[in-house]
């Protein structure tokens, strides 16, 4: 393949005016005028009616039962009545960034101890089952990746907040353990209880991009994290460190192909080379609403691809002509509305743009933030997950925990 843009720009560096290199975190809501005891209240509030709040309309986070490694919780996908890695590892990434540690620890033996597939003949193996029941019984076995990077990621800064304890609780080691496989799992073909599935690595070698799933050879922009990339390079095993420079390089390059070039609208699904699949998946929809985060995080964090910028304030102009405060949720690449509904996950990801933004719109986006309430009754769970991830971007607090000097 030839070198890409991106690669020539950096492919073994990284900028040293993010948050990476000084240390310090934008707090939008601050900059937009708001106090810290008000943010300090508010961020608290969401987190506490999500994970402790009314069972029935406000909380998705529930108590389960206690097994010999200790407690066990689960994230609960209300709407679908079911359990999925995406929003168990999102809760764990939440829990350590605001110090809940208890609720990491009941989040992650849940998953290890009914989503991780340890069996040598399952095509999962080393991977875990994207949707269970609330009891642990599997609904479709196959992973999701977005699951397994934020699982690791958050592994790893718990690691560097609390440190690592023993057996499930070494969170470097299963970190670790996670993105050897991600890489180098052989091929199994074997049944599941939705038919036999052949899977290997998650990520795709050629184009150093991640895969949908991996049984399947395409991409989910949403996935494509180069934020988190950049830290596997530093604290991931040594010999996989060049492969996730050229992941993260490979990530930024794919923003630009696959983003419209109006209105940075991004699909849900998408071949590697940034192209469309065709169908339903072409249109900017639930998955897509991520993508921006990940860019505008990757921005703030390493400051390394001017290009996100643009794709920020292109994304946000096209928001601001749809009107800041009643956008819908769903388009067509080039703009046209397909759903009505201003949903407070995709006003969380907009906000999070601002991350990376020029233009002083950003400030509107983070204001809607602010005034939207914390989600509750029946679509809790996405929005409230992406909710609770874009105040803590916006009030500086997702931030990187560094590995714990030996």
């Amino acid at each position: 393949m030839a070198m890409s843009i991106g690669m020539a720009l950096l492919l073994n560096s990284a900028g040293d005016s993010g948050a990476f290199a000084t240390g310090r975190y934008r707090n939008l809501f601050a900059e937009s005028g708001h106090t810290a005891e008000e943010i300090a209240a508010k961020v608290d509030a969401a987190f506490q009616q999500l994970s402790h709040g009314a069972p029935n309309t406000q909380a998705v986070y529930y108590r389960a039962k206690t097994n010999a490694n200790g407690p066990l919780a689960y994230i609960k996908d209300v709407a679908s009545n079911d359990v999925r890695s995406e929003g168990m590892s999102y809760g764990m990434m939440i829990a350590v960034q605001l110090d809940k540690k208890a609720e990491f620890d009941a989040l992650w033996n849940w998953a290890r101890t009914y989503m991780y597939h340890e069996a040598p003949d399952h095509p999962g193996r080393g991977y875990f089952s994207w949707s269970l029941s609330t009891d642990g019984t599997p609904g479709d076995e196959m992973p999701a990746p977005d699951g397994e990077e934020y699982f690791a990621t958050s592994l790893y800064f718990a690691a560097g907040r609390w440190g690592n304890g023993a057996g499930v609780y070494d969170y470097k080691a299963a970190a670790d353990r996670l993105l050897k496989d991600m890489v180098h799992r052989e091929v199994i073909t074997g049944p599941t209880r939705r038919g036999v599935r052949t899977a290997g690595p998650m990520f795709n070698a050629e184009y150093a991009m991640v895969r949908f799933s991996p049984d399947r050879d395409f991409t989910d922009p949403s996935y494509h994290l180069p934020a988190f990339y950049e830290l596997w390079a530093r604290w991931g095993p040594e010999a996989d460190r060049p492969f996730w420079r050229k992941a993260a390089v490979a990530s930024r390059d794919f923003f630009q192909r696959v983003a419209n070039p109006v209105t940075a609208l991004t699909p849900d699904y998408a071949n590697f080379d940034g192209t469309l699949r065709g169908g339903n998946r072409d249109n900017f929809q639930f998955d897509a609403w991520r993508t921006a985060m990940n860019w505008s995080v990757d921005w703030a964090w390493w400051q390394t691809d001017d290009r996100e910028r643009q794709l920020s304030d292109r994304l946000q102009a096209f928001f601001e002509s749809k009107g800041i405060s009643t956008y819908g949720n769903r388009f067509t690449l080039d703009g046209m509305q397909l759903g009505e509904d201003h949903s407070p996950g995709l006003v969380a990801m907009n906000a999070v743009a601002s991350l990376a933004a020029t233009n002083p719109r950003a400030r509107q986006f983070v204001e809607d933030l602010w005034n939207t309430l914390a989600p509750s009754g029946r679509y809790r769970y996405y929005d409230g997950m992406l909710y609770l991830m874009g105040m803590l971007h916006c009030s500086g607090q997702f931030r990187i925990w560094l590995p714990k000097e030996p």
